[in-house]
């Protein structure tokens, strides 16, 4: 077992920190605060290859492994997450699910441009009535000549207002239950298709969240993803490996929070010393760097294993559940090390907090984690 990056791997991480620091942390908070979307930031990252970084060069992508995916994933989000989950629905839900089971045509037509960041991708399946139970798609679509007619709504779409291209899974067939759910790649401006107003949420605030709305959209057949009836295993299939993504986004906020908890901690001074002479906060940053490591093991081995084209399911649902969790728990001890301050915009750890509980949620909930853990244990 090496524990060891390749250089290739080191590079690609310190041009992500670099990155992060000097183009993303200093608009951090204003976007935080007014919930404004990154775009040019966006356009930068997709210039330096990190909106396609696993996408074949043969298809304009950066040709990297899912391990150089995660440590780029971690550095951006340890400065700002919202950067992260707009990164992790292009490369992990859109730019790979189409790689691996779309037709050439759409991967010359749509995939090109997600990879080098000129586009930007969407993953639609939740709906009002189909959260966590993906089976209970409203969403329908009717074959019609050569197109498709799409009517429906889905929520909690990332990059829902600002993405060009959109994965939207509906149902073809009623009869066959989750069996009848397929697959389509949308355009922006396609007639019948909308959105509401974005979400104004807790956290990740510079990410566009919003509802999709579908009102007799004509969607070419060409455009249906791998075949009729695969929408429900082409869902499953690229969410397990987005929970790397969200994995890798949780431990950089729980970096970010320990980050914060050592600098305050030896600054701040209380009878007479610094906070960090004392041991009850020694406990708490020493809890928290054997959580973040032991999340960062299970994340990497999750990632080692896709690369090695190996049954990674339980890992990643193992490194999503126990990362999100440990995100959380580290965010809210750095904001007790800070005391006062860190109840504040200031001081940033109040937006570690904010944007580290939806990590719990979104992608699969942690309860959702527990089962695909569960069942897997059980099979043996």
């Amino acid at each position: 077992m090496n524990f060891d990056f390749t250089e290739e791997q080191k590079m690609i991480q310190e041009s992500a920190k670099s990155f992060a620091e000097n183009e993303i942390a200093p608009t951090a908070v204003e976007r935080d605060i007014n919930a404004i979307f990154p775009t040019e930031i966006v356009k930068k990252m997709g210039e330096l290859g990190f909106m396609g970084m696993m996408v074949s060069p043969d298809y304009s992508g950066a040709g990297m492994d899912t391990i150089s995916y995660v440590l780029a994933m971690i550095e951006i989000s340890k400065v700002d997450a919202s950067l992260g989950v707009i990164m992790s629905v292009n490369n992990s839900l859109v730019c790979w699910g189409l790689e691996t089971y779309a037709s050439d045509f759409i991967k010359e037509k749509y995939l090109v441009p997600l990879a080098l960041g000129e586009k930007l991708g969407a993953f639609a399946l939740s709906e009002p009535e189909a959260g966590s139970d993906a089976t209970k798609q409203k969403t329908t679509a009717d074959k019609e000549g050569e197109f498709y007619v799409l009517n429906g709504i889905k929520n909690w779409t990332s990059n829902g207002q600002s993405a060009d291209y959109y994965l939207v899974m509906a149902t073809t067939d009623k009869e066959k239950a989750h069996k009848g759910i397929s697959t389509f790649l949308v355009e922006k401006g396609t007639e019948g298709f909308g959105h509401g107003v974005k979400e104004d949420k807790l956290g990740i605030r510079s990410s566009d969240t919003c509802s999709i709305t579908f009102e007799s959209c004509k969607v070419p057949a060409e455009n249906l993803v791998w075949e009729e009836g695969k929408g429900f295993n082409f869902a499953m299939s690229t969410l397990n490996g987005g929970r790397i993504g969200i994995a890798a986004q949780a431990i950089g906020i729980a970096e970010a929070s320990l980050d914060a908890a050592l600098k305050y901690s030896q600054e701040r001074k209380a009878f007479g010393r610094e906070i960090s002479k004392f041991q009850a906060i020694q406990f708490m940053i020493a809890d928290m760097a054997v959580k973040i490591d032991a999340a960062k093991m299970l994340t990497l081995k999750a990632a080692a294993l896709k690369d090695a084209d190996k049954s990674y399911v339980t890992e990643a649902a193992m490194a999503k559940l126990y990362a999100s969790k440990i995100s959380v728990e580290c965010a809210l001890d750095s904001i007790q090390i800070h005391g006062g301050y860190g109840y504040v915009r200031e001081y940033l750890v109040e937006r570690y907090l904010r944007d580290s509980k939806i990590t719990e949620i979104y992608e699969g909930t942690s309860e959702i984690q527990r089962i695909v853990i569960a069942r897997s244990l059980l099979k043996k």
